[in-house]
């Protein structure tokens, strides 16, 4: 069977299905009607959602990382999370929270945490299931769980786990954070409630409320892409609210990229050139503003 094309339709279906409204039948009901039958719906779902099995860009037992399963205080609990660190570091380094998308702390954020451990920093992929205790094998089921987390828990477990950075033996003391889907609004929002995070990158995350903006401290840069309509609708009034407090931010929009662009595992979305093209910002944004002094 010839592989069907993905349109901008099915693609928004997707999205639609994992952070709107529709269900699974119900997507899968769009879908075929899109695809023109459920033999073409039952092929274009696996390409359209993330594939945990896709081979991870660094290697778990890379030799040039040091990484473990750890935890830290928390917000009336311990916090579960994977911290990874070069393993030959000559001194102390800027640290780099990586926030997972609604998925939970799934094996490609862990590979995104090595990314970043292998550019000169201590990297904490934190797993903000925590509370309900972690998060699970099945992603479909950690979707659902997103739901059921207190807000205000998840701001204040982002706001202990800064301070964890912070004060950790590796670490120059300078905490930086970065997020994808809905670890990118989570970037939005500890911007927002955590004074003492140095940087803070964004992709295609949702806005903060604009009457907040005032709050934020350290410098965002900001990944969109082009054909992400849902979360682009905040772009222009987030812009104007940091305008207007004067706040040190950098906007770049990825045209013709889909949400999640990012995410190497999910082969319909994933767009390689603007994947490395944010990639290489979100680098040598964080080593300068990261840097020890």
């Amino acid at each position: 069977m010839t592989t069907p094309a993905i349109t901008q339709a099915m693609i928004d279906a997707y999205d639609e299905y994992t952070h709107l409204t529709l269900d699974r039948r119900g997507f899968m009901e769009k879908l075929t009607k899109l695809a023109g039958s459920g033999a073409a719906a039952a092929v274009i779902a696996p390409m359209l959602a993330a594939n945990s099995a896709h081979a991870a860009m660094v290697a778990e037992d890379d030799a040039r990382l040091k990484a473990e399963d750890i935890t830290w205080p928390g917000d009336g609990g311990d916090m579960k999370g994977y911290l990874v660190q070069p393993a030959d570091a000559g001194g102390k380094l800027g640290t780099v929270i990586v926030i997972h998308e609604n998925r939970g702390l799934n094996p490609h954020i862990r590979d995104v945490a090595r990314r970043m451990a292998l550019e000169g920093f201590v990297a904490l992929a934190p797993d903000f299931l925590s509370p309900l205790g972690g998060t699970p094998a099945d992603e479909e089921q950690a979707r659902g769980m997103f739901s059921q987390l207190d807000p205000a828990k998840t701001v204040a477990n982002g706001v202990a786990t800064v301070a964890f950075l912070k004060g950790h033996e590796s670490g120059n003391g300078k905490v930086g954070a970065v997020g994808f889907c809905w670890g990118g609004g989570t970037v939005n929002t500890l911007a927002v409630n955590a004074p003492d995070l140095a940087a803070g990158v964004a992709y295609y995350g949702a806005q903060p409320n604009p009457d907040v903006v005032p709050q934020i401290q350290g410098p965002l840069l900001l990944h969109y892409a082009g054909e992400d309509a849902r979360i682009n609708a905040g772009i222009e009034a987030y812009k104007a609210a940091l305008d207007a407090a004067g706040k040190e931010y950098t906007i770049h929009m990825y045209e013709g990229a889909q949400h999640a662009f990012n995410n190497d595992t999910s082969e319909a979305r994933y767009n390689k050139e603007a994947a490395d093209l944010a990639w290489g910002r979100t680098v040598a944004f964080f080593k300068e503003k990261l840097a020890t002094q």
